[in-house]
This record gives structure tokens, C-alpha cells and sequence, in this order.
């Protein structure tokens, strides 16, 4: 996907940053095209090893509120994840404010594998896979945090979990309006909706680290069609276990049968699929599919390219604040009911 976003260097330049970064030049590069918002390059070193670099978007460019710093995020995940045996690349060099570039970057190695949204896979290979994938996530989020939930890099936190998320919606609201992006209710609708049902949130005691990015394009396989590594961790954020089953689902639901939570509750991971849960999904998917229409704004994504992506969002996220409106007026009367009874 082109986007706004991404930076382009010459071959020269690249050679400078892995010279400068790891001592050795570049004999090949290959940009790969399939992110959304860093540039990416695959490169080839004259010692034999095959890298890759990400590149933040130009320092001066507004990007939405919580994409400030996104490469020091997954800096932070690589380092927190890889001592517990994560399977993810090996980070190699993360430079920030860089001199050269006036920006973020990092390089890692480069993986053999194939993405698993490239991949055939037959219905017993794909449960296998989701059960795998739900292990992996169970122990993302045995990962123990700091006590702060949020965004930390991007200065989107809070004390509890429902102080967070309220700070980071209405962060991405205010990216809405200043981009004027075209949404299926208005602001102070979606705000009233997402306030009513964030009780629920209370439910989050300990912030977990969330990768919230976790679709079939960031996970890697191998050639058993087994997980090689996750990828792409720069959305992470420290928030409740539950919202990291909304991307996998992604424009679906999360089913009681999903062998990811199989393999996730094998793993350790507890998880409950009850009401007050669901609507936390719901919730979580408000503000994923809040994000995929409002960065249009900044990265101005050909049109069409971009038109199929937020038709379907945008059906979808009128699906989910019907789930909080409905969410709402069940919650009321659960809560006058007892009173009826008196």
C-alpha cells in the first residue's frame, strides 16, 4: 500500500546506514511494499547476511496521536519478548533520532518464511495454526508490565485500564476531526456510546502487553507451515489480553470454538468469553476499525486502493456501536431489575 508515510532512500543511503549500524555495505534491496505505514527494505550484506529495514515516517510529518514514536514501541516489545522465547526476528540495531536520517529506524534479520495470509493451508492446518498462535499470545501477555496502561511512547496512558482506552479513543477522535474523516455516526454519539460501556473495562486489573496487530500478515511460516516468527509490534500497548483477539478476527467475531483459545487457555492464558467480555471485544473493535478510516487522513492512500478497505470498515464498525447501543440497554436492565423485585 503507498502511503504519505513512507520515506524513500537511495541505494547510497542505504548503504550508509548499514555501514554506519553494522559495518557492512549493501549488495542488494528490495523494498517490500505490503505495510501500511513504514517504509520497509529487504537488503542483501556484503558479509552474506540478508537484513531488514525499517524506517519511520519523516519526523515533520502529523501522523495520529498514537503512532507517535512507533519504532521505539517495537524496540521495547523485541526486548521484553525475546528473553521468553517469543519466535520473532532478531533485532540487530535500533537507532532513534538518528543523524543520518533525521528519524527512527530499525534493522532486523530477515526471515525465510512466508506470510500465513499467502499461504494455502487445509482447515486441519489452519486450526493448528490458531491454536499455535493462541499459545504465543499467552505468553505475550505473561509479560509483566510496569503498572501503567497505554501507549507510553506515544503519551497515551492512564492509572487503570478504562482511564487508559477513554485517553486513547479520545485521542483518536480528535485525530477524526482534525482530519475530517467521514464516519457512520457522529463524534458525540460514538463518545456516549463508548462512555456507557466502559464499566465493563474495570474488569482489567493488570496491564497486559498487547501486540493489536496480530492478522494473519504478521505472522510468519515456515516450510512445516508452523509459526516462524510475529512481526510488526510497533502498535503494542499495555491494555487487556482480550483486544489482542480482535485483529485475528478481524471484520468476524471471536467464536468459543476458535482453537486460538484452545491454545491459549492450555498455555495459562485465562480468558472468558461471558457478556461483559464481549463487550470489551466490541469495544476494541470500535476503536480498530476508528483507526483503519482515520489514518486515510495522514497517509492519503490512493483511492483506489483504499475504497474496498473502508467500505468494509466502515460496515463494520456500524455493526459493533450497535452491539454497545444494544450493550447499553441490556446493562440498564439487568441493573433494574432487582429493584422491580422489590
Amino acid at each position: 500500500m503507498d502511503s504519505r508515510t513512507k520515506r524513500r532512500l537511495s541505494p547510497a543511503q542505504l548503504d550508509e546506514i548499514t555501514r554506519d549500524a553494522l559495518g557492512c555495505g549493501v549488495t542488494s534491496s528490495e523494498e517490500l511494499t505490503d505495510g501500511f505505514a513504514n517504509a520497509v527494505w529487504r537488503l542483501g550484506l556484503d558479509d552474506g547476511r540478508q537484513v531488514v529495514l525499517k524506517l519511520g515516517p519523516p519526523p515533520d510529518l502529523r501522523l495520529l496521536a498514537y503512532e507517535r514514536h512507533l519504532l521505539r514501541t517495537e524496540a521495547m516489545v523485541y526486548h521484553l519478548a525475546q528473553p521468553v522465547g517469543l519466535p520473532m526476528p532478531d533485532l540487530l540495531k535500533a537507532s532513534f533520532d538518528d543523524p543520518l536520517l533525521g528519524g527512527d529506524y530499525l534493522i532486523l534479520s530477515a526471515l525465510d518464511g512466508v506470510p500465513w495470509n499467502r499461504t494455502s493451508l487445509s482447515p486441519a492446518e489452519e486450526g493448528a495454526l490458531r491454536f499455535e498462535l493462541g499459545r504465543h499470545l499467552a505468553r505475550l501477555h505473561a509479560i509483566p508490565g510496569t503498572g501503567v496502561f497505554g501507549y507510553p511512547y506515544a503519551g497515551l496512558t492512564g492509572r487503570t485500564w478504562r482511564e487508559a482506552f477513554l485517553v486513547m479513543i479520545g485521542a483518536l477522535l480528535d485525530d477524526a476531526v482534525y482530519y475530517s474523516t467521514p464516519l457512520p455516526a457522529t463524534i458525540v454519539e460514538i463518545v456516549g456510546l463508548v462512555h456507557m460501556n466502559a464499566h465493563v473495562l474495570d474488569q482489567v486489573t493488570n496491564p497486559s502487553l498487547v501486540h493489536f496487530d496480530m492478522w494473519p500478515g504478521n505472522v510468519f511460516l515456515n516450510g512445516d507451515k508452523r509459526v516462524q516468527a510475529l512481526i510488526d509490534h510497533e502498535r503494542a500497548f499495555w491494555g487487556d489480553p482480550l483486544a489482542d483477539f480482535v485483529t485475528p478476527t478481524i471484520f468476524g467475531e471471536l467464536r468459543e470454538d476458535d482453537p486460538m483459545l484452545a491454545g491459549y487457555r492450555q498455555e495459562g492464558g485465562p480468558l472468558t468469553l461471558d457478556h461483559a467480555a464481549r463487550l470489551r471485544i466490541a469495544l476494541y473493535r470500535v476503536y480498530l476499525y476508528l483507526i483503519m478510516l482515520v489514518e486515510d487522513g495522514p497517509r492519503q492512500y490512493p483511492e483506489e486502493s483504499y475504497a474496498p478497505t473502508r467500505d468494509i470498515t466502515t460496515r463494520s464498525l456500524v455493526a459493533c456501536l450497535d452491539v454497545l447501543r444494544a450493550g447499553h440497554r441490556e446493562g440498564g436492565q439487568r441493573q433494574a431489575a432487582p429493584h422491580a423485585r422489590v
